[in-house]
């Protein structure tokens, strides 16, 4: 949709623009109730009364009530800025200090061609490694963008982000913001705080989709078909009574902590949160006496257990998981991903199961 040059400093690299993203909302035609004749949307003199062609309407900016300055197309077109032709990069921004709220949309750079393949790599890599953005003003369509580019799996992307004066001031636009620490316990706090690292999930967006859009194709079909659409809203949400707060946190998580099926060894537990299939006697000690048959079968049974550690472990849920690495006190375990703390549980058990044995 567009192509140009990006550059940074003395370096310069043809590129392309393209959209990076669709709109799948569903589309409805307005309709007069009761006839199925289309409703059209017509610019009419609102004092006449009468249809206005498109060539005879010009802008106007209301300076006081009624009394408006006219401004013609072409004087418009004067003063807006033209289509540019290089994303010119002014410098380079760490991409933690730059607040989400700015990005608006995205889109993807390409290089124009393979020639210039090795330079537009050098810059991603560059920008991955060091991750940053490179900030540019940028116009397209007669209008001009602050604009982010960024490095994103092997490849550039360009957002346009808002202006500074365009952000809304919070504390106006909220009444009943918060300010400061409003009447909670640390208790409070230390469990919601586990209650989010228990619910931590690995972002994966091909587990989210559309389902508004689904129930209206489904309700489309139905009607097509004659059948009877049924609505349930289900029950109202009703606010968190603040004197049961600390409840609702311990049966949120234990309804976390019961969210996917454990392993039959471990399907009780204990009201302090332990697994009561776990096992933590002391082994006894033989003192020296010569390995038995005894002996020889338990060992055998934890070097079963040991083979066998890792294929229990992936069918846990990442709230098992952690359960786990939280009984075996693993430092940094709120940090870590599903993967990280499948290997760090794993080396921990290895670790009892060479002690007891």
């Amino acid at each position: 949709m567009w192509s140009g040059v990006l550059t940074f400093g003395l370096v310069t690299v043809p590129v392309a623009l393209y959209t990076a993203t669709d709109s799948h909302s569903v589309r409805f035609h307005q309709l007069q109730r009761g006839t199925g004749d289309r409703v059209r949307n017509k610019r009419v003199n609102e004092r006449t009364g009468e249809e206005v062609p498109y060539q005879d309407i010009v802008k106007g900016y209301e300076v006081t009530e009624g009394e408006y300055v006219v401004v013609e197309p072409e004087e418009l077109e004067q003063i807006s800025p033209g289509r540019s032709r290089t994303i010119d990069i002014s410098g380079f921004v760490d991409l933690d200090q730059v607040d989400p709220i700015f990005f608006d949309k995205t889109y993807y750079l390409g290089p124009k061609g393979k020639e210039y393949a090795k330079v537009f790599q050098l810059l991603t890599e560059a920008l991955t490694r060091s991750n940053r953005a490179g900030i540019a003003l940028f116009s397209m369509r007669g209008k001009e963008y602050l604009t982010a580019v960024r490095a994103e799996d092997g490849l550039l992307e360009l957002h346009t982000m808002h202006w500074a004066d365009e952000l809304r001031d919070p504390r106006k636009e909220i009444g009943d913001l918060p300010d400061g620490r409003a009447g909670y316990s640390r208790q409070e706090l230390a469990t919601a705080e586990q209650l989010v690292d228990m619910l931590t999930v690995d972002w994966d967006p091909s587990d989210y989709r559309d389902t508004y859009e689904e129930q209206v194709e489904k309700l489309i079909e139905d009607k097509l078909a004659g059948r009877e659409t049924a609505v349930s809203e289900g029950p109202p949400a009703e606010a968190t009574n603040v004197v049961d707060l600390m409840a609702v946190l311990e049966r949120s998580l234990e309804g976390a902590k019961s969210g996917g099926k454990a392993p039959a060894a471990e399907a009780g537990q204990e009201s302090d949160g332990r697994r009561s299939g776990t096992s933590r006697a002391t082994p006894k000690k033989t003192g020296g006496k010569k390995t038995t048959g005894t002996d020889t079968s338990r060992k055998t049974a934890t070097a079963k257990k040991r083979a066998g550690a890792k294929d229990d472990l992936s069918r846990l849920t990442k709230a098992e998981l952690y359960e786990k690495a939280a009984r075996h006190d693993i430092a940094r375990r709120s940090t870590m991903t599903r993967d990280e703390l499948q290997e760090a549980v794993a080396k921990a058990e290895r670790g009892h199961l060479r002690a007891a044995s």
